[in-house]
């Protein structure tokens, strides 16, 4: 068959477009967006969170990225302010065109930011606890923190079995705290537990003794539970040692990190919360599915970051792979497809638990992805 010279370079000029075209999809970067609170109030949570983003996108480029392509990391910091973070995840949306949002450390933030991501139609996976961030369901809006929901169930759970039928609850009065404080309520009565006093306190009080000490005067209080984040709970801790109140105290999840127990220092000891298996990485029985998730974790982390891993770092890695997961599974960026797939998480081992989110669930965890910690001798002890 004869093959004309310009046949020879139609064919030639298709090929080289085709490589070409191909060559340019492989130099573009997938944009992963970052907004999160590394400073201000919340950065305990924040920091470790973009510490653990920015050391496994360096992995994972190392080798070779995803669908042979790097990945780029923008992040943007809003100091817990839920205002500028707006204006961060629409500067992410619209300027700098990320395929994917992970981020919102809080949930005021969180909250604050998830219109704009609606309406931008951008696979977004928050990093905050409240249920209100996935119930109801928002189609682009998933997360993979423990809710608030379960952090009551769970600690009123363990209250229950140490006979304890009568409790008071002391929170924060907004974002994390006060959504905290309403789903205790809710579960309260299913639980059990009859909530006898209820007192409130700003992020910003440098003490709250005389909250604590309507508590301590309540007839039938036998425990106490306290929902906030940050140095809240510390100052709550204290301040209940000063008061010698010798009734068992629970903090949330909010404060499973070894910056909580720095606060309060030698008040913290005794105190219990619900926590992901990660905070006792080693005194997970062999057995568990999650050992040697969240043992690899905990000792990557360490030997990078050089402290341990707080659950909050262990959320971004989730986060992080459960995208990295979609996009491979997706085969593009594509941003619906890739929305499609994380919905599709199923069976996922990571250091939160084990999640299948479904259309009805963007969430994907059950409560026996939560573990009862106490602080003995300045560290995390498993009790159940």
């Amino acid at each position: 068959m004869f093959i004309s010279r310009r046949q020879m370079l139609t064919a030639a000029l298709g090929l080289g477009l085709a490589l070409s075209a191909q060559t340019v999809r492989a130099a573009e970067t997938i944009k992963i967006g970052a907004p999160l609170s590394f400073t201000g109030p919340a950065s305990f949570l924040g920091e470790p969170e973009k510490k653990v983003l920015e050391m496994y996108i360096e992995q994972i480029n190392k080798e070779g990225g995803v669908l042979g392509r790097k990945l780029e990391l923008i992040t943007y910091d809003d100091g817990g302010q839920a205002e500028k973070a707006v204006g961060n995840v629409k500067r992410l949306i619209q300027n700098d065109t990320v395929d994917v949002l992970i981020g919102g450390t809080t949930t005021a933030t969180t909250m604050a930011m998830v219109p704009l991501i609606e309406r931008g139609e951008t696979p977004f996976i928050s990093l905050a606890g409240a249920v209100v961030v996935v119930e109801p369901v928002k189609k682009w809006v998933f997360k993979v923190s423990h809710n608030d929901r379960m952090a009551a169930e769970k600690v009123l759970a363990d209250m229950k079995k140490r006979g304890i039928t009568k409790a008071a609850i002391i929170s924060e009065d907004a974002g994390f705290g006060k959504s905290g404080h309403d789903e205790t309520l809710k579960v309260a009565k299913d639980a059990g537990i009859e909530i006898v006093a209820d007192e409130i306190y700003s992020s910003k009080d440098p003490d709250v003794t005389a909250q604590l000490t309507k508590i301590k005067n309540t007839p039938g209080v036998q425990a106490v539970f306290n929902f906030g984040l940050g140095q809240g709970p510390a100052i709550v801790t204290k301040n209940y040692r000063q008061l010698g109140i010798a009734l068992p105290l629970y903090q949330s999840h909010g404060v499973a990190s070894k910056e909580f127990i720095r606060l309060a220092g030698d008040t913290a000891e005794g105190v219990r919360l619900p926590a992901s298996g990660l905070v006792v990485a080693d005194q997970l029985p062999a057995t568990d599915p999650q050992k040697p998730v969240v043992t690899l974790f905990a000792k990557t982390y360490q030997a990078k970051a050089g402290t341990d891993p707080s659950t909050f770092a262990g959320h971004a890695y989730d986060a992080l792979q459960i995208v990295m997961a979609a996009i491979n599974r997706a085969g593009s960026t594509d941003k619906a497809k890739v929305r499609d797939e994380i919905e599709r998480t199923s069976g996922y081992v990571g250091t939160g638990g084990i999640v299948s989110m479904t259309a009805a669930d963007h969430l994907g965890l059950s409560l026996r992805a939560f573990h009862v910690v106490e602080v003995k001798g300045g560290s995390w002890s498993l009790v159940d």
